[in-house]
Parts: C-alpha cells; sequence; structure tokens
C-alpha cells in the first residue's frame, strides 16, 4: 500500500530512472504500474528534449505532463505542447560567446530542432543514440536566438564545466537557470526552467499540496525539485552534494535504484 501522504512522484530520467545504457528495466517498468495501482501519479521531468522522452510513454503508460528541458518546455504524452519557456533572444549569442570561452561545446534546442555545429563532436553521438533523433549541422549558432529553449555547454573537464555554470550565473544572474544535467552536460535554460518550477505546476496542475510529492534524481539540477517535495530520494549513483539534499538515499541506476526506492519509501511506507 502506498504511503498516504505521497500522491505524486517525479522523476528525472538519466541517471535515475534508466541505467547508464538508457534501459529501463523490467523493475522500473512494473514499479510505475504499482504506483498507478496504489492511485499515485507518475510524472517525469528531464534535461532531454520531448522527442527524447517518447520512447518512456508506452511502457509507462505516462498521462502526465512531460517537462522537457528541465521544465522548458512542458508537452502532453503526445507530444502536443503545454507551454514553452524560452531565453531571452537577447541572452543567446552572449551566453554562447561565454560557454565558447571556457572552451566548451556548445548546442543550441529550439522547438524539436538539436542544433550542432560539429556532427563529429564529443558527445554528440551518444546523445543522438540516447533521445533517438539526429542533429542538425548549423555553422554559426550565433545567427540563431529566436525561440531558443535550452543552451547546452558540454565538456569533459569537470572543474572547467563547474567554473562556466559559476561564471553563467555570476555573469546573468536571475535572468537564465544554469545546472549540470550529467557531469559533461551544462545546462543553462529560461529561469523559471528548473526543476523546482516543474513540482511547483504539477502541484497546482493536480492540486496536490508540495508536502504529497515524492522526486528522485541523481544531478545537481534535481536539488531544486528536492527543495519542493515532500520526499526527495537521491540515486546511489549521485554525488555526496546531492545526497545531501534529500531526504532519502535508494541504490544505484545500475542496482535498481529507482524501483527499490518506489518499493521500500512509497509503496512501503505506511
Amino acid at each position: 500500500m502506498a504511503s498516504p501522504s505521497i500522491r505524486l512522484l517525479l522523476a528525472d530520467v538519466d541517471g535515475t530512472l534508466v541505467t547508464g545504457e538508457k534501459v529501463l528495466t523490467a523493475r522500473a517498468i512494473a514499479a510505475v504500474a504499482k504506483l498507478g495501482d496504489e492511485g499515485v501519479l507518475f510524472a517525469v521531468t528531464s534535461g532531454r528534449p520531448p522527442r527524447g522522452m517518447a520512447m518512456l510513454v508506452e511502457p509507462l503508460h505516462i498521462t502526465t505532463p512531460i517537462a522537457a528541458f528541465n521544465g522548458g518546455l512542458l508537452v502532453n504524452s503526445d507530444m502536443s505542447v503545454i507551454e514553452q519557456r524560452a531565453l531571452a533572444s537577447e541572452l543567446v549569442t552572449p551566453l554562447v560567446d561565454l560557454l565558447s570561452s571556457f572552451s566548451l561545446g556548445v548546442w543550441l534546442y529550439r522547438g524539436a530542432e538539436w542544433l550542432v555545429p560539429d556532427r563529429k563532436a564529443p558527445h554528440v553521438d551518444r546523445e543522438a543514440w540516447t533521445v533517438k533523433f539526429e542533429p542538425t549541422v548549423t555553422s554559426d549558432l550565433r545567427q540563431i536566438t529566436d525561440d531558443i529553449v535550452k543552451i547546452v555547454g558540454v565538456s569533459d573537464d569537470h572543474d572547467v564545466i563547474e567554473a562556466a555554470a559559476a561564471a553563467t550565473r555570476d555573469q546573468f544572474g536571475d535572468h537564465v537557470s544554469a545546472a549540470l544535467s550529467q557531469p559533461y552536460y551544462l545546462d543553462v535554460t529560461h529561469p523559471d526552467a528548473n526543476k523546482g518550477a516543474v513540482v511547483r505546476y504539477l502541484s497546482q496542475r493536480y492540486e496536490i499540496p508540495s508536502e504529497q510529492i515524492a522526486t528522485i534524481g541523481d544531478m545537481p539540477n534535481d536539488v531544486l525539485m528536492f527543495a519542493h517535495s515532500g520526499l526527495s530520494i537521491a540515486m546511489g549513483n549521485a554525488d555526496k552534494q546531492v545526497q545531501r539534499a534529500a531526504r532519502r538515499v535508494t541504490t544505484s541506476n545500475e542496482d535498481e535504484g529507482f524501483a527499490n526506492a518506489v518499493e521500500r519509501f512509497i509503496l512501503g511506507a505506511s
């Protein structure tokens, strides 16, 4: 029986709901089905574009709004748009320039488009495999400024990407949200396009108080949603800072951490 206090679970996708090989396990699918049986709503949020979450809809029977780009684009399960929060157009080129100054690879997302300057750049292959669609190669990203929902800075140097995140916050303040969605991705979005705002949106839409919402994730951009939920769960593969921000810690995403969290902390609670 589900805890009477939890009526909705909001889950991150990569590093949380799926394994490192982006597999949705049978136990994860079963756990979401059990939530439905107990009357607990299930929703997902991710830095991924909407098309990158389409493959979750059928196996998980998702009926709630899907929060793509960390909440920058809210879509229905049929991918029709509910709400979009784009970056201010005058900020896009300065943001691209700032991230480039740290030698980060830069990607732009606009509607259904994923724009990259170089198809062979680091992580592009992996990302295309993850989200199941190809990027559009565009030589000069600085010319594209309208309707940009997310800018991503890419680097395998963790210190550099942390420094770029800090510089982005320092230079642009509360005009943007800047957080790591993977150790090698810095996501820059509209200030209201963050996972904390996703919790508030779902709370209002379904008239569920925040204390009756559970959240689960593994990265720094998940900490904001932890702060707005009654039960926050960090993955075992999350770093210590993220784990300290959560009320509970489950096993890793390679050890059925999502299913274990649902079974232990939500369905197992009384």
